[in-house]
């Protein structure tokens, strides 16, 4: 069983207020970091370096989420397992043994890339496996994790969009400090919204307005503007909203050791205060930037 692999831990998890008080959900998609034996041993990488992709402690930056009457979703899989930020069926047929099925999509860049829904490599051309997969472990994962934690993340939505009439979701990432070569330094984080499609622009504004006045700097959609979850859930002219929020590890996280720097706490603190000001602000600003439709 799939649940055994994390060690009799649940998979993932819904942090949940007891009564949700605003319309939003945050999402983690990327921190989990209970890595099966089996995955392991089937790896050419050791324990340390396997984790290159994670998003180092995310869940627990946004952690405040429940208190403030929002619940968090979070994986406790790790990227390098399953990635849930893909297409249900991103997958590279290189990396299988058996038949692969005809539905899948593998020419996506992402695939290309070595980052589908079953990924071949961390961080930079790290190649995770030492071996081929079966194509029937790769379903497996994706029956067993991927579908259920969607089915999880869809209800919600849906949930919390019969209750305020809208929805929120905030899909929460962070992002390696050290730009590409040639590039300028990245900002402390990247605001990105499907280049003003999976949230309306007045959201989008004033997400960004409350990062930088809590003295931050923050870039819109470049270089990231948001993945499988973002396109998919944000449907602003329905009232659901979609934005990507990606940290840079810079401010918390030694991506040498994976420790957290003595940054972490005020970044958990204003972090807290984002989302107090933009599930306030949201609130009180609803006619100029919830439903689009309406």
């Amino acid at each position: 069983m799939i649940d055994d692999s994390f060690f009799g831990h649940p998979p993932f998890e819904i942090r949940a207020p007891e009564d949700q008080t605003v319309a939003f959900v945050f999402n983690s998609p990327h921190s989990g970091r209970i890595y099966p034996d089996a995955f392991l041993s089937g790896s050419r990488l050791d324990a340390h370096a396997i984790r290159r992709s994670e998003d180092y402690y995310v869940d627990e930056l946004f952690g405040a989420a429940g208190d403030l009457g929002a619940p968090l979703l979070a994986a406790r899989f790790p990227r390098a397992f399953l990635d849930v930020n893909r297409e249900p069926y991103e997958l590279d047929p290189r990396m299988f043994d058996g038949t692969v099925p005809a539905f899948i999509n593998s020419s996506s860049m992402r695939v290309a890339g070595g980052l589908g829904t079953i990924p071949r490599l961390v961080a930079e051309n790290m190649e995770i496996y030492n071996r081929r997969l079966p194509i029937k472990e790769a379903l497996t994962r994706i029956d067993a994790l991927y579908r259920p934690y969607h089915d999880s993340l869809r209800g919600l939505l849906v949930k919390t969009h019969g209750r305020f009439g809208c929805g929120v979701l905030i899909d929460c990432h962070s992002m390696p400090a050290n730009a590409q070569a040639g590039a300028r330094n990245r900002p402390d984080f990247v605001v990105g919204d499907r280049y003003g499609t999976s949230a309306t622009e007045g959201l989008s504004q004033l997400t960004i307005a409350i990062l930088q006045d809590l003295g931050y700097s923050v870039s819109r959609n470049k270089p990231y503007a948001g993945g499988f979850i973002t396109e998919h859930y944000g449907r602003p002219g329905r009232g659901l909203h979609a934005i990507q929020i990606e940290i840079n590890r810079s401010l918390y996280v030694d991506e040498r050791t994976l420790e957290k720097t003595d940054g972490f706490a005020a970044l958990q603190a204003d972090l807290t205060t984002f989302m107090i000001q933009l599930t306030e602000s949201f609130t009180d600003n609803s006619a100029d930037i919830a439903l689009a439709a309406e």
